[in-house]
């Protein structure tokens, strides 16, 4: 499959077919996607890997979001895809243990009259050390942000962030407390 098209689905994650991603986006068709976010625990508390898109990304430019998010190929499984999306965006190679959590569907008005409208996975990853060499082309920054500044940065500049990003840290934080 080609990694321009998404996979269609239902609200219950049936498949349905494959569109190309901008006339998915365009359209606001709901399709498949996943989010992972990478942790540590650390002396102080937790820390989570952002990320900060690319301006030159067909959507979201500029904005922090979570370590990274994509979309499925079709018929590839979502460890897969993560690994695979992970070193395309931020030159990841270390073998990570992903930690499934739910799924969850959102619609969100973007820029450049774009829609996302995703069954999102959401995917947890704890790593202490983890190498890094993002793509210029997918970012243009990166930080562990500890887990009370991302919260206060969240509340006070929420335009800061991707318009996905809030309900996806609800969903991590919601698997982690579930998982202590």
């Amino acid at each position: 499959m080609r990694k321009d098209l998404v996979v269609l689905v239902t609200e219950s994650g049936e498949p349905i077919g494959l569109a190309d991603k901008m006339a998915a986006h365009q359209q606001g068709l709901l399709h498949l996607a996943f989010s992972v976010m990478i942790y540590r625990e650390t002396a102080v508390g937790r820390e989570y890997l952002l990320q900060q898109r690319a301006q030159s990304k067909y959507h979201s430019g500029g904005l922090w979001t979570n370590t990274c998010c994509s979309h499925p190929m079709q018929g590839e499984a979502f460890d897969v895809a993560a690994a695979r999306r992970l070193h395309e965006e931020l030159g990841i190679v270390a073998p990570l243990t992903f930690q499934m959590g739910t799924t969850f569907c959102y619609r969100a008005e973007l820029d450049n009259n774009l829609t996302e409208h995703e069954l999102d996975q959401i995917i947890a990853c704890e790593a202490d050390n983890v190498a890094l060499v993002p793509n210029p082309d997918e970012v243009m920054d990166w930080r562990w942000w500890p887990e009370q500044e991302m919260c206060d940065a969240m509340r006070t500049t929420p335009e800061r962030f991707t318009a996905w990003f809030s309900l996806v840290v609800g969903h991590i934080e919601k698997q982690l407390t579930a998982q202590a």
